[in-house]
């Protein structure tokens, strides 16, 4: 992937195949948990990137970049799907996408000024935070989704923090989006359908903001645009669009609670390890 001429041949084979593997499962979890895959796709590259010795100080960054890259396509299929079977809340996802928008934009900006090795912390807090929340007893939310709205006012600084956040550690919003959607009183699958939607309106920003914050950065491994690895991104984003579907089968026929805690157990582990590493 990164600097092949430099590097075994049987260890170029295990890496693309490792990142395939990665796109695979990363598919899946998005149709399966609204996430965009970045939540497995940063902790893997990060570990490859640093077997392949890139420089900590923008390691994070790349990352993150290529992450958010392989979240466009993830997030349109993952949304297509998902629409299909009348999952999505058009009307929340029409309020909240200009703040998470919004939101991206600036977390981009900030993510790409700050030490990787910052970032890299970030990720791990957060993603440790939403895990814990995500377990904790919760009322039950009818199946259909049928409950109150949440109010216009909310929503403002709510997606805008999601897409901040989401924009710093690489992710599709779904990590934030849903764990608030289902505290807000939206049905876990209705949320994860939604939050499938808005992925696209984070990343899109977000990619484009660490393009051209990393553009002739040094240190950076070769096959980059900015801080994006076009390999990684071509690799992972492959598989990605062509498993989600399959996760969003699979995410309507397992119950909102298995989704919450099978969700909760991904993020532990991959937040847990980028936290140790930071």
């Amino acid at each position: 992937m990164i600097g092949l001429s430099a590097t075994d041949p049987t260890l170029v084979a295990l890496l693309i195949v490792g990142l395939l593997t990665t796109g695979l499962v990363a598919g899946v979890l998005a149709g399966l948990l609204g996430v965009g895959g970045g939540i497995v796709i940063v902790p893997v590259l990060y570990t490859v990137l640093e077997a392949l010795g890139v420089e900590a100080a923008v390691r994070m960054q790349v990352a993150v970049a290529t992450s958010l890259a392989t979240i466009i396509p993830t997030s349109i299929a993952s949304a297509r799907a998902h629409a299909r079977k009348g999952a999505v809340d058009w009307s929340l996802a029409r309020r909240l996408a200009p703040w998470n928008f919004a939101g991206a934009v600036v977390g981009s900006i900030v993510a790409v000024s700050i030490d990787g090795r910052d970032l890299g912390r970030v990720f791990g807090a957060i993603g440790l935070l939403v895990a814990l929340d995500l377990v904790r007893p919760r009322p039950d939310v009818p199946p259909d989704g049928i409950s109150p709205s949440p109010a216009t006012g909310m929503l403002t600084p709510i997606g805008t923090v999601i897409g901040f956040f989401s924009a710093m550690m690489g992710i599709g919003g779904g990590t934030l989006a849903v764990p608030t959607l289902t505290y807000m009183g939206v049905a876990m699958h209705r949320a994860v359908a939604t939050s499938a939607v808005l992925g696209l309106a984070i990343a899109l920003p977000s990619a484009i903001g660490f393009l051209a914050g990393g553009w002739s950065k040094p240190g950076l491994p070769p096959f980059s645009a900015g801080y994006i690895n076009l390999a990684g991104f071509g690799l992972i984003a492959a598989m990605t669009f062509l498993t989600a579907p399959l996760g969003t089968r699979l995410a309507h026929t397992l119950s909102p609670r298995a989704l919450r805690f099978a969700f909760a157990a991904f993020l532990a582990v991959t937040s847990g390890r980028i936290l140790l590493a930071s």
